[in-house]
């Protein structure tokens, strides 16, 4: 509980970035690399590594990933030294990675690395018998957070919950 979670949105951030936000880069290694910058990976070294909407990470950072995920270790871009490195990695996506390796847009030895335990989340629009206990779960975090004493909703605030389509999912 007290080690690092590190998050990382792969689709947020551009394919050339993603890179040197992984794995950090030496002074000099790029144009505008004027100092030393420690990468996600080396951050959150001793704890959790959570790569969101991994299915949007390029396959050249997929192959560098798995070096990391099967030698515990990796190089900053530019640099020569290697690094040591004991993370767990969470990964998510919203698309099918088996569907993307059939179409050779993710790797298949990178999925078989992360799937060591495999969470299938259903979107709420499939278990809307959760709603209620979601409403409890979100009047709790909210009346402490914010200091109120919420005990409840209406019958018909919970309706209107139960029957939205909840088209995307949440989290």
């Amino acid at each position: 509980a007290k080690k690092p979670f590190v998050a990382i949105n792969c689709a947020a951030i551009q394919s050339t970035v993603l890179e040197s936000e992984l794995f950090g880069y030496e002074a000099g290694a790029f144009t505008g690399a004027e100092k030393r910058k420690l990468g996600l990976i080396e951050i959150a070294d001793g704890g959790i590594l959570f790569l969101d909407e991994i299915s949007s990470m390029p396959m050249d950072i997929q192959a560098k990933l798995l070096r990391v995920l099967d030698e515990q270790a990796f190089r900053r871009v530019g640099g020569t030294n290697l690094i040591r490195v004991d993370v767990q990695v969470l990964a998510a996506s919203n698309r099918s990675l088996t569907k993307m390796i059939e179409e050779g847009k993710f790797r298949d030895d990178l999925y078989y690395r992360l799937k060591v335990v495999d969470l299938h989340m259903p979107p709420l629009r499939e278990r809307k018998e959760d709603i209620p206990e979601l409403v409890g779960l979100f009047i709790r975090k909210n009346n402490q957070q914010m200091g109120k004493n919420v005990t409840d909703i209406t019958q018909r605030a919970l309706e209107a919950l139960t029957a939205y389509s909840w088209p995307g999912n949440i989290r």
